[in-house]
Formats: structure tokens, sequence, C-alpha cells
């Protein structure tokens, strides 16, 4: 029994410990809450304070800045009422002292006005004098009279003949070293142009011979016929032979002008590109300008290459009523510039519809090149140049912002061949433009393959909307003059995935004559998009 009374007294001590702990715990926390509640009423007080004190000084110094400004507004006030007395006692002085002393300045401008009067006759009777005495004496001396009809005879003489001779001077510098408005560009030596682009021109001279179709892709028949044109203007231009005048037509982009370049710099000719839609515009100014042009190109040492690019612009026709006297008088300056051979010049026209021009334009032609568009062997050439000039040379140099992703470049040159149908040299080459693009636009500067087909798919969904905008009769004139032998009428392939699978639709001609279209091969018609026919 004690030890159970020791044991409850023994737990009663210790609750009554653990409740003296947390009622000391709980005085402790109220003390702190109460501190705390003190500290934050003085900080607030403090605040409260603070901005008081700011906001009277303020107050302090906005009327400190008011006052101030009242102060300068009234000074300023007071200067200006000041300014305008002080004006105003100055100007009425002024005029009591002009009313005063009036006639004394009357006085003064009349005798002034009088010495000037004076003066000035007294001058004309002595020039009168010695005018007349010197007339007298030279008219009672013949050989006086003589000698200075002479003297002004020689002078007039003299300046008539330095006007004349400046002229001539200058239309022969500008027809040696000048270049005529209507020459877009020239690779012909040219003193002003030396002054500005100096390094060009040292360039241009130290240039070697080139290949006549280095760089030009065309197809088997047209090489060999375009390289032998090549040999025989070289041949020429080597035994100061008689050149021929050459037509070149077809297709915009398939190489005209290029040729055109590398034929000069093969033979060691000077070339000049003009361009037949500035003549055209030019007016009554236009006969000028060809006889200068062609002055200049006679004046040439080399031997120069004349390309007319567009000639169809203002050689047309002189029977048709669109073309104007002006126009039909430039057309006939040319003829007559262009009635014989010339060993200084080799005329080169360019046309996309050569059966506008003018029978005497024709009759002056030696030779007509036609240039097709380029077939699958030729774009898949072209295609194989473009992806090395535009993608791989950047991309193994290193030095910009380009890689090409692992795929089998041949394969994907050679499907892009075929899916290019139709497509000139000029829309190929854009080709490689926009594969570089697409790389330089994307984030990780990687040329895919996606990429790749993506840009050939949109480009020819582009050329197809160009052959769609064609009018029936340009259709008609296309298909009738630049009809390959190779390829039939064609209409651009449409692409039917990125994957790799696309659907080529082309006109073909049934026996009966009319337009049947056919799906290619592994495909079914109805997979087919519906497209327009493109036949005439």
């Amino acid at each position: 029994m004690q030890i159970e009374a020791k044991r409850a007294e023994a737990e009663e001590k210790r609750k009554l410990l653990q409740e003296e702990t947390r009622q000391h715990q709980a005085r402790a926390q109220y003390q702190d809450q109460l501190a705390r509640k003190r500290y934050d009423d003085q900080l607030a007080q403090q605040q409260r304070m603070n901005e008081e004190n700011l906001r009277r000084q303020e107050e302090s110094v906005a009327k400190q800045e008011a006052m101030r400004k009242a102060t300068i507004e009234h000074e300023m006030d007071l200067r200006h009422k000041n300014e305008m007395k002080r004006v105003e006692a100055e100007m009425k002085a002024k005029a009591k002292a002009d009313r005063e002393n009036r006639d004394l300045i009357l006085e003064q401008i009349r005798l002034k006005a009088e010495q000037n009067r004076i003066t000035v006759l007294e001058s004309i009777k002595t020039a009168g004098s010695v005018v007349g005495s010197g007339a007298q004496a030279m008219l009672n001396d013949w050989n006086k009279v003589l000698t200075a009809a002479g003297g002004l005879t020689l002078l007039a003489l003299g300046v008539y003949s330095a006007k004349g001779g400046t002229t001539v001077a200058a239309r022969y510098i500008e027809s040696r070293l000048g270049k005529p408005s209507l020459v877009r560009e020239t690779s012909r030596f040219s003193l002003l142009e030396a002054v500005k682009h100096p390094i060009e021109t040292v360039k241009k001279l130290k240039q070697p011979e080139q290949d006549a179709l280095s760089g030009v892709v065309l197809a088997p028949k047209l090489e060999e016929r375009l390289r032998d044109v090549a040999i025989a203007t070289k041949n020429t231009k080597q035994n100061k032979g008689m050149y021929r005048n050459i037509l070149m037509h077809g297709p915009p982009g398939t190489g005209k002008t290029m040729f055109a370049k590398k034929l000069a710099k093969h033979s060691g000719m000077d070339y000049a590109i003009l361009t037949g839609g500035d003549i055209a515009p030019m007016g009554k100014e236009g006969v000028t300008a060809v006889h200068k042009v062609f002055d200049w190109a006679n004046s040439s040492g080399k031997g120069l290459l004349l390309f007319v690019d567009e000639a169809d612009a203002f050689l047309r026709k002189r029977s048709s009523e669109n073309i104007s006297e002006d126009l039909r008088a430039t057309l006939n300056a040319f003829l007559y510039r262009t009635g014989e051979q010339s060993n200084k010049f080799m005329l080169v026209l360019a046309s996309n519809t050569p059966e506008q021009f003018d029978w005497a334009v024709n009759d002056r032609l030696d030779e007509m090149v036609e240039f097709q568009l380029p077939g699958l062997e030729e774009r898949e050439r072209l295609i194989r140049m473009y992806f090395q000039k535009f993608v791989l040379e950047p991309a193994a140099e290193g030095k910009r912002r380009l890689k090409v992703d692992n795929f089998d470049y041949s394969a994907i040159c050679s499907k892009i061949a075929h899916m290019t149908e139709g497509m000139s040299g000029r829309e190929i080459a854009k080709l490689g433009v926009a594969w570089q693009a697409a790389a330089y636009a994307s984030s990780d500067g990687i040329l895919t393959e996606k990429m790749v087909l993506d840009k050939v798919e949109d480009h020819v969904r582009q050329h197809r909307q160009k052959v769609e905008w064609q009018s029936e009769q340009e259709r008609k004139e296309s298909k009738s003059i630049y009809h390959s032998e190779k390829e039939d009428s064609y209409i651009p392939v449409v692409p039917k995935s990125i994957e790799g699978s696309t659907v080529e639709i082309k006109d073909t001609l049934n026996e009966t004559g009319s337009v049947e279209k056919k799906p290619s091969e592994g495909k079914k018609e109805s997979e087919s998009p519906t497209i327009k026919d493109k036949s005439s």
C-alpha cells in the first residue's frame, strides 16, 4: 500500500511539473507575442512619422518652387515692361528728331541726286567723245578698218571651230572609251569603268580563254551544233573573216544568254548585251541610240559579240498595226546598219517568239539555233551541278551555317530529274538556291532529304501555276515552236506525297488527234489529281 501511495504521489508530482512547464511555456509565448506586437507597433509608428516628414518636406519644396517661379515671372514681367517703355521712348525721340531735321534731310537728298546726275552726264559725254574720236580715226584709216574686220572674222572662226572640234572629239572619245546607254552589260574595256572598278577590270583582262560550253548543260545534238558555231566563230576571229549573225530562240531560261557570253570569251571577243525592251520606249531617240551602239561596236579592236535579248520587242513586223512610227524608224535604222556582213561585230539575237520578226530581220540571219527545254538526262546533269554548287560545296567549306544530312544524293538527284519535267535550266538553278535557303532557315542548319523534296514539290506547283497562267495563244505558240523531240507536250509532275511517290500526268495524242491524259505506270488513274488540259 505504501508503494502504491508513493507511486501515486510521484505521478501527481510529475503531472504537476508538466502543468507548470506548460503554463510557463504559455506565459513565455504570450510575452513573446506581446513583444512582437509592441515592435510591430513601433515600426508602424516610425513609418507613419517618416511618411509624414516626407510629405511635409515635399510640401515645403513645392511651396519654395512655386515662390521661386512666381518671383521669376514677376522679374520677367518687370523687365518686359521696362524694355517696352525704353523702345517707346527711343521711337518717340527718333520721330521728334526726324520732324525737326526734315528740311535738312530733304536738302541732302536733293544735293546727292544732283551730283549723281551730273556724274552720269559727264560719263556719257566722255564715253561718246572717246568712241566718236576712235571711230572717226579708224574710218579715216582703211588699214585699221580691214585689220578690225579680219580680227573679228578670225575670232568668230576660232570660236565656232573650237565648238565643232570639241563636239567631234567628244563623239570620238565616247565611241572609243565610253559605253552607249543601251548597253546593259559588256566585257569591253572602258576607261570610266576602269576608274570606277579597277580590280574587276584587271580580273577581266587576266581571264583565260574558256570553253564555250563549260557550265552549259544542253542536249547532245544542240551541244554539238553550238560547239561547231563556237569553233567557226573563233576561226573567223583569228582569220579576220566576216562574222555570221545568229538567232537563238527557245523558251526562257534555257541558256541563250549564258552561251552568248561564253562564246565571246571562247572566241577572244568582247560581248555587249542589249535588251529590246529598252529600245521600244525610247521613241524618237531610238534611232540615234541604235546608231551609237553600232558606231561603238565598229570601233572594237578585238571584235564584238552584240547580243540582243528580247529582240522581238522592237524587231516586229512593220506591217503590224501595233508598231509606232518611231519604232518603225528604229527598226529601219537597225536594218540599215545590219544590211551587210561585218568583220567588226557579230550579231546574236535571242527571242521567245521569233515568228514576230520582220521578214527583213530574218533575211539578215545566217543561222538559227533552237534551245529546247532540258530532257531527262540534261535535267539530271543540271540538278547534280546545282546541288554540288549550292549545297555540297558550301557545306564542305565549313565556313557557312550549312550541313547536309546523310542520304543518297545520287538517287535523290535522279528522282528529282523525273519530278521536274518541263522545267527550264533557270528554274532548276532556282531550286539549288531554294535548297540552300531552306538549310539556312532551319534551326540546326542541316539540309534533310525531306526538305529537298518539299522544295522540289513547291517549285513544281509554282511551275504548274505559271503554265496555267499562260493564255491559250501562248500555249499554242509554245507547242508549235518549242516542241521537243524527246518529250511530248508536257504538264509538270504533280507530287503526291513527300515520302517519294509522285504521279506524272502527260497529254498524249491518240490516233484521232484528240488529247488523252495517261497516268504513269504503277499508279491508278483514280489517284491522279485533276489538272487542266495544256494542249492546244
